[in-house]
């Protein structure tokens, strides 16, 4: 249950930085999320998955941390990309 292509693809051009920007922090924020939202999804129907929970616990966490570190770099880049993201409330 993992992202297609497409789907990818759409994220990268959406959040990248530069052209050949595939892996910079936001970009990585911005493919977390929609994993995230994808296995929330899954677990709302099986509510008894265990094994995606802790998976989604553990993408979870990794959001958090590369959250910090942009907000620690630029805090008005972590702003814009909550904001864009439609995270933290």
């Amino acid at each position: 249950m993992s992202l297609t292509q497409e789907k990818k693809q759409e994220i990268i051009s959406k959040y990248q930085m530069h052209e050949t920007d595939t892996g910079s922090s936001n970009l990585q924020v911005a493919l977390l999320t929609e994993r995230i939202s994808q296995l929330t999804g899954h677990l709302k129907v099986n509510q008894k998955d265990h094994s995606s929970r802790r998976g989604l616990l553990k993408l979870i966490g990794q959001r958090k941390s590369l959250l910090g570190y942009i907000k620690k770099e630029s805090p008005q880049a972590y702003q814009d990309l909550i904001q864009k993201l439609g995270i933290r409330g």
